[in-house]
């Protein structure tokens, strides 16, 4: 199923970044990994500083706005590719889903424990 606009809104758009975060966390950790490199991915694709996220944690930003006044999306989101919720991630038509899922993509690699430089599309 291609997610489009023409679909009723999800569900996830509403969700607050705060309910989302501490299940990356989760996520992360049972693999060995830590809070601080779930906040390094985030911090590159949305250019939110540690004060930034901190304040989206804990005055329920939803995820719509949270992207929306995130202050700089990263110029090589393009170059996430792969596979998320099994949909490839830069064929989602939906820009605010395809940001969401860019997100778990690249939380999702850092659990695997790939390299960060990998991660962060640098090398």
């Amino acid at each position: 199923m291609v997610e489009s606009a023409q679909h009723k809104e999800h569900r996830i758009f509403g969700m607050t970044f705060a309910s989302l975060y501490p299940l990356y966390v989760t996520k992360v950790e049972r693999k060995g990994h830590t809070a601080d490199e779930v906040d390094q991915v985030i911090t590159w694709l949305t250019g939110y500083d540690e004060a930034g996220l901190e304040r989206v944690k804990s005055d329920g930003t939803d995820l719509r706005t949270f992207f929306a006044e995130a202050p700089e999306m990263n110029p090589n989101t393009s170059l996430i590719t792969g596979l998320i919720c099994g949909m490839r991630v830069e064929e989602i038509e939906d820009p605010l889903m395809q940001q969401i899922r860019y997100m778990d993509k690249l939380v999702d690699e850092v659990a695997r424990g790939k390299r960060m430089t990998s991660i962060l599309r640098t090398a």
